[in-house]
């Protein structure tokens, strides 16, 4: 029985390939070869599965940094044993038991933390790490409340020895902003002198402020070889991108000149064309604000989208002489077309589209063999 070409199961995939990561991850060592590496992988592993990144990546980690308590539980459950933090720390003390079964570190950055550090009942310490606000202004202790917030939390029984100090750039990704640099040379006085390690580069701060490296790094978006500059793709920074998301080709239409195509009929054709129909659209994540002419990967060449997005799928012009065909491959973004040119079109970083692609596009993980990791 031969197979039936117009079925298309599952027909939108995110193709992941976990050597790009390990590279990805080997260049961030190289840049920061004096740190220690906290890989991020909030937020579902950026969109590319949290566990599958976090057994990919241990071996090259020193730690784990999550949001959320829910995202450090399912890595232990995994069987991920080395350490993790929350980076936004804990929201009530009824997590903090939890969190020591666990094994968990918690960032602490109000007061209201360190009131319920001091009021629970541990059965052991927890370690955690004291955020300073070197400049963001989102979350941590202004410069002049650290030492009053370190001094509650080094009397507080519930608390490990050597607290660390952690901090977060707001404008790393912008090299002429001076924010950057008066937010390094602040945190560096405020935690000059004091014992515990430091961190205050992520992605950004690790690839282009070297001065910024200190004990710890926090690499993410890079790590999926996506760039954190807007005008920068992964790729012209050595990254190799680790999400190919594809769907196929469901239907070829022929279209007069002056015909719409689409909800609203905002696009029409100039001339006799052929269109694609490709099984992908919002419901998938593909953003629906996707501009007319934003670029579809088809058969080797480019193809505008023309029309709307809608919920399950795009239309493309294909060109009055195409030959695609119904079951052709489309690359909405990956290798062949950088991400981060997308999320220009659409007035938004590569961290939204990969992370808000939907659960119901299945993550297909490549595997490799020892034999193409040498050659590679």
């Amino acid at each position: 029985m031969t197979s039936n070409p117009f079925i298309m199961t599952n027909a939108a995939k995110a193709v992941i390939d976990p050597e790009a990561m390990v590279h990805n991850i080997q260049v961030m060592r190289r840049k920061a070869s004096n740190s220690k590496v906290m890989t991020v992988v909030k937020s579902d592993g950026y969109g590319h599965g949290l566990v599958s990144v976090a057994t990919t990546l241990a071996p090259y980690s020193d730690a784990f940094g999550v949001a959320r308590i829910e995202e450090a539980l399912t890595l232990r459950q995994a069987g991920i044993h080395l350490p993790i933090v929350l980076l936004e720390g804990f929201y009530e003390a009824d997590e903090l038991p939890l969190l020591v079964e666990h094994q968990l570190t918690a960032t602490v950055h109000c007061d209201e933390q360190v009131t319920m550090l001091t009021n629970a009942s541990l059965s052991e310490p927890l370690p955690v790490w004291l955020k300073v606000d070197s400049g963001m202004h989102r979350l941590g202790f202004e410069p002049d409340q650290v030492p009053d917030a370190l001094s509650a939390l080094t009397a507080c029984d519930n608390v490990a020895p050597d607290i660390g100090f952690l901090s977060h750039f707001g404008c790393a990704d912008e090299m002429d902003n001076p924010i950057t640099q008066a937010q390094i040379d602040t945190f560096t006085q405020v935690t000059e002198g004091l014992p515990g390690e430091r961190s205050l580069a992520a992605s950004s701060g690790t690839l282009f402020w070297p001065q910024s490296h200190f004990d710890w790094v926090r690499p993410g978006i890079c790590l999926y070889g996506i760039s954190s500059r807007i005008e920068l793709t992964g790729e012209q920074l050595g990254l190799k991108p680790a999400m190919r998301l594809t769907s196929r080709v469901m239907a070829v239409r022929k279209l007069k000149a002056g015909e719409p195509v689409g909800y609203g009929a905002r696009w029409r054709s100039e001339r006799d064309t052929l269109i694609g129909v490709i099984a992908i659209g919002y419901g998938d994540g593909y953003p629906r604000l996707a501009p007319d002419g934003t670029p579809v990967w088809l058969n080797g060449r480019e193809v505008p989208l023309a029309g709307r997005v809608s919920m399950d799928m795009i239309t493309v012009d294909l060109g009055p002489d195409a030959t695609d065909k119904v079951g052709d491959e489309a690359v909405l973004w990956g290798p062949e077309l950088p991400v981060e040119r997308v999320a220009r079109l659409v007035d938004t970083i590569g961290y939204e589209l990969v992370c808000q692609v939907t659960g119901r596009v299945p993550r297909q993980y490549l595997t490799t063999t020892s034999e193409q990791r040498a050659a590679g």
